[in-house]
């Protein structure tokens, strides 16, 4: 009895190990449909013709990855730093501007692009500051949930993008999307020698890319180890059978 339960699990643990193999496979060509959807949806909302935001619908699934135009003026006292960013492997944070629009009390805020920093957290944001009126071009991203929690030394320092969070930071409500800006030339990444120019422009930030990221290579890895699960087990079970015979 205990060499046929022996036998039984040669071949059910490797025959077990195979359907989580199979099962993160089919995990992974979800993930790709899912991708593909999402590049179908993010081509068409970039090709079309920019709107004003003032005529965005508050849909955000609808909305998110239009391109947009809004007019207004910065508001660079309560300015958030958004930190933890990095760009070509050099660290850095975004700067997020409050941009206030005529004829509304509700702000919306315009990430305005990267800036070096040594710590990914700390900036000079006054040599950062571009003109107060603004005409901005760009595409919409909407807030994720995130945790809410605030430095009291350095409040508008962020490492998560909350819009309630932000709304009191401003004293003001918040429009429902970002505008991620991306209407001028993009500097270099890094400076190339000591500190940035005053009234520097920070680097744009350019839209997701269309590719299908590593979900049908992964898939196939997990296929593959189920395949050799499977083999490894039938093996296994053979040699155990020829050897009691």
């Amino acid at each position: 009895m205990q060499k046929r339960l022996k036998l039984i699990l040669t071949l059910a643990i490797p025959l077990a190990c195979a359907s989580v193999f199979v099962r993160f496979g089919v995990w992974q060509l979800s993930r790709l449909t899912e991708r593909r959807a999402f590049n179908t949806i993010l081509a068409a909302r970039t090709i079309a013709q920019p709107i004003a935001f003032q005529a965005l619908t508050r849909d955000t699934s609808v909305g998110h990855y239009r391109r947009v135009t809004a007019s207004g003026r910065f508001d660079y006292t309560h300015q958030i730093v958004y930190a933890g960013r990095s760009r070509d492997g050099s660290p850095g944070v975004y700067l997020i501007t409050p941009l206030r629009m005529d004829g509304t009390d509700t702000v919306v805020l315009v990430n305005r692009g990267w800036v070096y920093s040594p710590d990914a957290a700390t900036v000079v944001e006054s040599r950062w500051q571009e003109a107060d009126s603004a005409s901005v071009a760009g595409y919409t991203e909407t807030f994720v949930a995130a945790d809410p929690r605030v430095n009291p030394v350095m409040p508008r320092r962020l490492r998560t993008l909350d819009q309630a969070t932000i709304a009191q930071l401003v004293a003001a409500p918040i429009a429902p999307y970002i505008i991620i800006r991306n209407d001028t030339t993009v500097p270099s990444a890094m400076p190339a020698a000591g500190p940035p120019a005053v009234d520097s422009t920070p680097a744009r930030l350019t839209l997701p890319p269309l590719d299908e990221g590593p979900h049908q290579s992964y898939a196939f890895q997990w296929f593959a180890f189920a395949a050799i699960a499977v083999a490894g087990g039938v093996m296994l079970t053979r040699h155990t059978l020829e050897r009691r015979a």
